[in-house]
C-alpha cells in the first residue's frame, strides 16, 4: 500500500477536527494552547504533503513549514506568558473565569 497525498489531507483534516474541538469545548488554557498546537501541525502536514506531491522541485512548501513552526512556537511562548501572568493575578487557569479584558 502506497501513501498517497489523500492520506495525509485525511490526517491532517482529523488532526484539525480534534484541534478545532479542543479549542472550542476546553476550558483549561494549557488545553486550549495545546489544541491550537494541533491545529498548527495539521497546517503543517499539509504544507508538506502538498509541497512533496504538486510542486516536489519548489520549496515554496517548505518554507510555509518553517514558518508555521516559527508561529507555533511563538504563539506557545507569548500563550504561556499571559496564561502564567493571568495565573498569578487570579489563582486560576479557567478561560471561563479570565475576564479580566471585560471591564
Amino acid at each position: 500500500m502506497t501513501i498517497t497525498l489523500a492520506h495525509y489531507v485525511v490526517l491532517s483534516a482529523l488532526l484539525f477536527s480534534i484541534g478545532m474541538i479542543g479549542v472550542l469545548t476546553r476550558r483549561n488554557a494549557i488545553g486550549i494552547l495545546m489544541s491550537l498546537e494541533l491545529l498548527f501541525n495539521a497546517a503543517t502536514i499539509n504544507m508538506v504533503a502538498f509541497a512533496k506531491y504538486v510542486t516536489p522541485q519548489e520549496i515554496t512548501g517548505d518554507i510555509f513549514t518553517i514558518f508555521i513552526i516559527a508561529i507555533a512556537a511563538a504563539e506557545s511562548v507569548l500563550g504561556l506568558a499571559i496564561i502564567l501572568a493571568l495565573f498569578r493575578k487570579r489563582e486560576t487557569i479557567n478561560a471561563d473565569e479570565m475576564n479580566i479584558m471585560k471591564y
